[in-house]
């Protein structure tokens, strides 16, 4: 296959969407609220107890990237002295994501039910949902469906820049907090002091559409997809940088080389798993790795923004990685030294290893990746670093074609 690395502006608002067990169930009914009241119900009303209790007896997870426990940031938002506000992250940034896109199109009531459940829950008054400004397909969708409905709890809307850090935690509390869309260190967890100091519960699309999953389904419908020790489903963007991509739902477990060959592609090529701060599997291992955090974590791996890039036979990935590293190093905030310097850098030593820099750009690129992992304001670094090293032990035999000057693909 052919990879686009797309400009920063716009993203992929177009990706096919294909029926899922769950969340992507009976998607001819169409998105409005009252197709989405016959498929799921009405919105229950669980108290803080309760759905904390249904969250955690599935060990949900948020699906935005850190994977970080639902039950958790509930408590820990309930904790606080001030009242919480709940935000709804529409604002993916990944090229190679669409899955919340796809789900705002599709299931945009389920996204609002879950938000809202969890609202009344934490007795917030306010659901903040920040919009993606680079996909206005689900921007749309979601603006009606939020028109459709009577809540008891008020819900806003603010858009995310165009910009790939701009879905970052930090950097969608600083949109609605009337700053730039941008990154800030922040040491404080955005559930014990978020918006305007009060505690925030901040999560993606997809996690507040399980979040409704679950308590419309009940915990017992909801666990009979995945596995024992991770119940459920996650939706997966297969090859979403470029003209095939899709979004599909899949549970917990399923292997990755099944899920590759389901979306048309060789299930024993290379991928790259967890989008452009993911990481590279060669072969051999998309045939043994099950899309699991607990399987995937074996390899260094996780699912990440949920997307899966496989490697074409002609594509090299030690070009395609430079590419990704240096649109990766223009899209950066600019507001600490690893983003300002050691990125751009990092994408320099790549990119000579590419052209056929040899031995000399390998061992820039160890000395850059040591200088910039766990320096940044954010996690844009960390993850480009992970990126590269990936590329340097899952493909051995191309980077040392690349040092002698040649290239191992073609």
């Amino acid at each position: 296959m052919t990879h686009r690395i797309p400009s920063p502006v716009p993203m992929r608002d177009d990706v096919r969407v294909h029926p899922g067990p769950a969340l992507l169930a009976d998607l001819g009914s169409g998105p409005s609220l009252a197709a989405h009241r016959r498929l799921f119900g009405e919105l229950p009303g669980l108290d803080l107890a309760t759905l904390t209790d249904v969250v955690k007896g599935v060990g949900l997870r948020g699906r935005g990237g850190a994977a970080f426990p639902f039950a958790i940031k509930l408590s820990t938002a309930a904790e606080g002295k001030r009242r919480p506000v709940v935000v709804v992250n529409l604002s993916e940034g990944e090229p190679a994501s669409g899955k919340d896109s796809a789900l705002a199109q599709t299931r945009p009531h389920l996204i609002l039910d879950g938000a809202v459940a969890t609202a009344v829950a934490l007795r917030a008054r306010d659901v903040y949902v920040v919009l993606p400004g680079d996909r206005p397909l689900a921007a749309q969708r979601m603006t009606q469906a939020m028109a459709e409905r009577s809540d008891p709890v008020r819900l806003h809307r603010a858009t995310a820049d165009a910009r790939f850090v701009a879905g970052q935690a930090s950097a969608v509390v600083q949109l609605l907090s009337g700053r730039p869309n941008l990154p800030a260190t922040t040491w404080v967890p955005d559930a014990v002091s978020g918006l305007d100091g009060r505690p925030t519960l901040l999560s993606n699309a997809e996690t507040f559409a399980h979040v409704a999953a679950v308590a419309a389904l009940g915990p017992g419908t909801f666990a009979r997809a995945g596995t024992v020790h991770e119940p459920g489903t996650t939706l997966l963007t297969v090859a979403g940088d470029g003209p095939g991509g899709v979004v599909v739902e899949v549970p917990i477990g399923e292997p990755l080389a099944v899920v590759m060959h389901r979306c048309g592609y060789d299930p024993d090529m290379p991928a790259l798993v967890g989008g452009y701060h993911g990481t590279w599997l060669p072969a051999q291992e998309v045939a043994r790795r099950r899309l699991s955090r607990e399987d995937l974590a074996t390899v260094g791996a996780t699912l990440g923004c949920g997307a899966v890039l496989p490697l074409g036979a002609t594509s090299c990935p030690v070009q395609l990685t430079a590419q990704i590293v240096e649109y990766l190093a223009g899209v950066n905030a600019r507001r600490c030294g690893p983003c300002m310097n050691g990125l751009p850098e990092l994408a320099r030593a790549v990119t000579s290893l590419a052209s056929g820099g040899g031995m000399p750009a390998s061992a820039r690129i160890t000395t850059v990746t040591g200088l910039v992992r766990d320096r940044g304001a954010c996690a844009h670094p960390d993850g480009t670093v992970r990126l590269v090293q990936s590329l340097m032990t899952a493909f051995p035999t191309e980077v040392a074609a690349h040092e002698r000057g040649g290239c191992a693909v073609g």
